[in-house]
């Protein structure tokens, strides 16, 4: 009824499919996991949503552009998600040093503290690349 070719292309396009959804299905449970309330009756996403509304006033057009910059080897499909994940972190950073603006020192330090640490080195790259003195962050670098 099949030739061998169909068969072997049926095969194939099964694999891809269940890789695909597999893929996909990983990605959707992460996000699942995040949204789920903790004991504080918050979920991960829902306190980075509320740094980042806390200190939205904070930012000046200088700093948005340094955390541009940082999130741009991130694919521009999970830029926004990265983006609001370090600019979270650092809110967060900012409301425990009751800070009044946020600075270049917040900004590395909640990039780094909410970046794996395979994205360190791109961090590092660029603040040498804006003559930016980070010796004072050596220590969360590595960890």
């Amino acid at each position: 009824m099949f030739s061998v070719w169909s068969q072997i292309m049926i095969v194939i396009w099964t694999i891809f499919l269940l890789g695909m959804m597999s893929i996909g299905g990983y990605f959707m449970f992460r996000k699942f996991l995040k949204r789920l309330p903790k004991e504080d009756g918050k979920s991960i996403l829902d306190w980075q949503d509320e740094y980042l509304q806390k200190t939205r006033h904070l930012w000046s057009t200088e700093q948005k552009e340094l955390l541009e910059e940082l999130v741009k080897p991130v694919p521009s499909l999970f830029r926004d998600v990265a983006r609001d994940k370090i600019a979270g972190k650092i809110g967060e950073l900012a409301i425990i040093t009751n800070a009044t603006q946020i600075t270049q020192g917040l900004i590395i330090e909640g990039y780094i503290k909410a970046t794996p640490k395979r994205d360190h080195a791109f961090l590092v790259k660029t603040l040498k690349k804006k003559e930016i003195d980070f010796t004072e962050y050596q220590h969360l670098l590595a960890k």
